[in-house]
């Protein structure tokens, strides 16, 4: 299964390693997801660390060893109303053919979460909410 990760879950999970972002990516490397992100959310959260926890950065490029970085295609749609910010994530989502985009970011996103006949299939889902769906 393909799993796109937000600029939010690299950043959660390079700073806190015991955390259920950190245990998505721990499951990508073992192989039970195939784990996808872009350079657009990459760069986001690299600003981020850089901002609030620089000394996780050096951790950030170990997590991405078994991330696959996917470009946004701006030819591709996107929800309507959907904030000019994410719309570059939407897409790359939807370039690798990802079934689930996972994000923190509910300000942007949580109108749309959970919502697959409105975001092209795509069920954009917290961490959390992937992880119950597992059980």
């Amino acid at each position: 299964m393909r799993l796109f990760l937000d600029a939010n879950i690299l950043f959660t999970a390079t700073h806190n390693p015991a955390g259920k972002a950190a245990l998505i990516i721990e499951l990508g490397g073992q192989g039970h997801r195939d784990l996808f992100s872009s350079p657009y959310a990459l760069e986001e959260a690299r600003r981020n660390l850089e901002r609030k926890f620089p000394q996780s950065l050096d951790s950030l490029n170990t997590l991405l060893q078994g991330i696959h970085l996917v470009e946004h295609r701006t030819d591709l749609l996107y929800p309507e109303g959907l904030a000019q910010k994410v719309q570059p994530i939407f897409q790359a989502a939807l370039a690798c053919q990802a079934p689930h985009l996972l994000s923190g970011d509910l300000k942007n996103f949580g109108p749309i979460m959970n919502q697959p006949d409105n975001t092209f299939g795509i069920y954009i889902l917290t961490i959390a909410e992937f992880l119950s769906h597992l059980r």
